[in-house]
């Protein structure tokens, strides 16, 4: 009995876990309690128009697809001027490590990632790290699989 446990625990916490082909060591149901907190500006809205999660906000962008995509790209969204510069920098792509760096300090990961002194529209923080991860996570269970490259 010990041997089987520890085996399903060594195999459950080696690696992270894949949420839809995304890279994510977070709790997904977790995730979506924490993601009430970004309701009042963010939504996740599916390419058929379908609402995931959140509800009508439009204060910030549609987080459908974002996780495995190029930073700041959501179609026809007003990003502040340091946030455009960042979109620009091919580098950065929306994995779990730039995502909780962003989300509990916006203004803060775009000045470190650009070299720039603006701010970030964003202006809330996620403040504990497990709820940035679990985020995340849950993000990724509700996104579209990555393409093929």
């Amino acid at each position: 009995m010990f041997r089987t446990l520890a085996v399903v625990a060594a195999t459950t916490l080696a690696a992270p876990a894949f949420a839809d082909g995304h890279a994510a060591s977070g709790d997904a149901e977790a995730g979506e309690a924490a993601f009430r907190q970004c309701i009042s500006c963010h939504v996740v809205v599916n390419d058929e128009g379908e609402t995931l999660a959140g509800r009508k906000a439009k204060t910030g962008p549609n987080l459908y697809g974002i996780i495995g995509n190029q930073f700041g790209m959501v179609e026809d969204f007003r990003y502040s001027d340091i946030n455009q510069l960042a979109a620009g920098m091919e580098d950065i792509v929306v994995n779990e490590e730039v995502f909780v760096a962003y989300v509990q300090d916006p203004t803060g990961y775009l000045r470190e990632a650009t070299g720039d002194d603006g701010r970030s529209k964003m202006t809330y923080k996620v403040r504990k790290e497990e709820d940035a991860i679990n985020i995340y996570a849950y993000l990724a269970s509700i996104s579209p699989a990555p393409e093929a490259e």
